[in-house]
């Protein structure tokens, strides 16, 4: 729920009703990806910091540097920070702005993706490997090549095929790429014309790079027509996720300025994925960005919102909340706050 639209009372009544407490207190974390390595867990979230940039709509005041990794050795006990696990004056090709994360194990190895800008101000995505999934982190020399935009999420499928999913509107940069090239006249669609879907690509063996070149993802209504640009409520803004529930596949994503979690679902990790409703409803603070992931037999919501800064956007804390999936596979809307 945009600070912006609600006063000091709403909010103070929102924060005392939240559904879930920030998993850390001590520093500020948002965009979190939740796995089970090994019967733990582990989180791979932003680390928010008051960077000092003025508020502007590219994020620029998004100004994080390194990435501190979260453990929890079961759903109820306390997140543990692991302390820095990469920064960005380790990356060679980064400048700025080490926006949301994602990680992976294969063959006991461990490989954090993550958006930075390169010295051009243009977001790319790096790999950086470990033998420990809470790092020390030690990332490849250059960006994967052809990567753009931000939100890296992978998904390894069940033959073992890993996929990376990305790409975000507005400040993510994605609006100026078209099948794949980058030029600055590029600009949204109009509003009755199709949505900018995220882009997908399988990973090489080494998960160092693209398998293949990226594709768009479309995200079609139940009569199979594209969402359309101006249809905020439902068009993909950012923070692509994707997870496996009886053998179809479920793409979840952010609405941005209109602030949804939604989902769609598909037969194949390439899509076309129908949409199918909400999973979050609005939270405290501008963004909204999560991940989803089974422990135990359930299934638990790993989200963010701005309820600990009291409201501060670019300042947010890490949740969880378990959700649910009825007899027909749909998922139950959270409400994050209890009215």
């Amino acid at each position: 729920m945009p600070e912006d639209i609600i006063d000091q009372a709403e909010l103070d009544k929102l924060i005392e009703n939240a559904i879930s407490e920030p998993l850390v207190t001590h520093i500020y974390t948002a965009d979190p990806s939740a796995h089970v390595f090994d019967d733990k867990i582990y989180i791979y979230p932003s680390h928010d910091i008051d960077a000092g940039i003025p508020f502007n709509d590219n994020g620029d005041h998004f100004g994080m540097e390194d990435y501190h990794i979260l453990s929890m050795e079961t759903i109820d006990s306390a997140a543990v920070d692991n302390g820095v696990a990469l920064h960005v004056n380790e990356v060679p090709w980064a400048e700025r702005q080490m926006w949301a994360p994602d990680a992976a194990k294969k063959n006991g190895k461990y490989y954090l993706v993550f958006p930075a800008k390169n010295k051009n101000g243009i977001f790319q995505i790096g790999v950086a490997t470990s033998n420990s999934p809470i790092g020390p982190f030690k990332a490849e020399p250059l960006p994967i090549k052809g990567s753009y935009s931000i939100d890296p999420a992978i998904f390894e499928d069940d033959d073992g095929s890993f996929y990376l999913y990305f790409g975000g509107i507005w400040g993510g940069q994605l609006q100026k790429f078209r099948n794949n090239q980058y030029s600055e006249d590029y600009e949204l669609p109009k509003d009755e014309e199709p949505a900018l879907g995220p882009i997908v690509a399988k990973m090489t063996d080494d998960m160092l790079q693209f398998a293949e070149s990226p594709k768009e993802i479309k995200i079609v209504d139940n009569n199979g027509a594209t969402i359309l640009s101006g249809d905020n409520e439902r068009r993909f803004f950012e923070a692509s996720w994707v997870h496996k529930y009886n053998g179809k596949y479920y793409f979840s994503y952010s609405t941005g300025d209109t602030h949804f979690i939604c989902y769609a679902i598909g037969d194949n990790p390439y899509g076309p994925f129908t949409y199918k409703g909400r999973i979050l409803e609005p939270v405290i603070g501008w963004t909204t960005h999560h991940s989803i992931c089974e422990v135990n037999g359930k299934w638990y919501l790993f989200y963010h919102d701005s309820s600990l800064s009291k409201g501060i956007t670019h300042l947010r804390s890490v949740k969880v909340n378990e959700i649910k999936h009825d007899e027909d596979g749909f998922i139950t809307c959270l409400q994050p706050y209890k009215l």
